[in-house]
């Protein structure tokens, strides 16, 4: 009997981006009286959340892979049990045809009243022990390893079934957590929306800020993220070139500054949607646009690291991504390369 072997493939995908690495601390914030600021806090902690449960998928995962090393092994088991079963059975067939070629088919015992001189009786009884010896060993062994062979299939079943639980173990951490940031997410955007459309932003949403402090002067602005649209690129969703660098990061992402400035600009209109603009040392500005939520309030200062905003796709936006610039002036048109400009100051996008 061959055991049953579930064919699901094994959960080893890891989760997606927004459970995949946004690990802070934990988070509460006060905004506006209809709740802003509860819901891009709410947003951090599923975050927060989403990088414990990624943790706890990678761990399961490599439980689960372990758990699969083991039901191999137990199926090489098997299939080397079954090999030596048919060896075992191959020496009964074997004896039994010996022993009828020998001896006629005759009893042993009749074969020895036959016999025609005691030494050719004493030479019958040895073969007489000999082939019961014989006979019973490969039975016994060949019971034996039928009892274990049964052992065997019914540890290997058990161990996919184990198998088979963890998966769906893993599969409902994951979509459990999927299922509250879609919905938190969409809240969060919807109202920036509203915001967007009416030109006038809510009060801050005041998260609790990461408790890292970093030593370096200068960060990216995002902490996990993917590069898509570069500066200079053309499309026909610009009137000429791109202006910035985008990030793509999912909705409710924590903006922060890329390093010790002033907040001068807070809009919520217009076709960057949500956006920050903080004056750096040296006289350059960055900008954070397409906000979901904005964190800071214009004239305030900021450290290197500071959440300045949530990531989301408000204005002219195609889809979740933060759209960052690096320029000369508060005012669009005057934007250098982010990538080359962080570069020069050793940060590698």
């Amino acid at each position: 009997m061959r055991s049953r072997r579930p064919h699901r493939p094994l959960l080893v995908t890891a989760l997606s981006c927004a459970l995949a690495g946004l690990a802070a601390g934990p988070a509460t914030a006060t905004g506006d009286a209809d709740g802003s600021g509860g819901v891009g806090a709410e947003v951090v902690r599923l975050y927060e959340e989403a990088s414990v449960a990624a943790q706890r998928y990678e761990a399961g995962r490599r439980e689960a892979d372990e758990q699969r090393g083991r039901a191999q092994r137990l199926e090489r088991l098997l299939d080397r049990g079954r090999r030596d079963i048919a060896v075992l059975h191959g020496d009964l067939g074997r004896i039994a045809r010996a022993q009828y070629r020998t001896g006629g088919g005759l009893p042993h015992t009749v074969r020895l009243l036959l016999a025609d001189s005691p030494e050719e009786l004493m030479r019958g009884q040895r073969v007489v022990r000999q082939v019961d010896l014989a006979v019973d060993n490969a039975v016994t062994k060949s019971r034996r390893a039928e009892r274990r062979l049964a052992a065997d299939e019914s540890k290997a079943a058990s161990a996919w079934q184990v198998l088979e639980r963890r998966n769906d173990e893993l599969a409902g951490i994951k979509r459990g957590i999927e299922r509250k940031l879609e919905e938190a997410q969409g809240t969060l955007q919807g109202q920036a929306d509203a915001s967007a459309a009416a030109g006038a932003c809510r009060g801050p949403a005041r998260l609790d800020q990461p408790d890292e402090a970093f030593t370096q002067p200068w960060i990216p602005p995002v902490e996990t993220y993917g590069l898509s649209a570069g500066f200079g690129s053309g499309g026909e969703r610009w009137a000429s070139r791109h202006t910035g660098q985008d990030f793509a990061v999912d909705i409710g992402t924590p903006v922060r500054s890329v390093g010790r400035g002033r907040v001068v600009k807070v809009s919520c209109g217009g076709p960057f949607g949500m956006e920050v603009v903080v004056r750096h040392t040296g006289g350059y500005f960055t900008q954070y646009a397409h906000l979901a939520a904005v964190t800071v309030d214009q004239g305030e200062r900021v450290s290197t690291g500071q959440w300045v905003g949530q990531s989301g796709t408000t204005g002219n936006s195609t889809g979740p991504h933060l759209h960052f610039e690096v320029r000369l002036t508060p005012q669009p048109g005057s934007g250098v390369d982010p990538r080359e400009w962080f570069a020069e100051r050793g940060v590698r996008l």
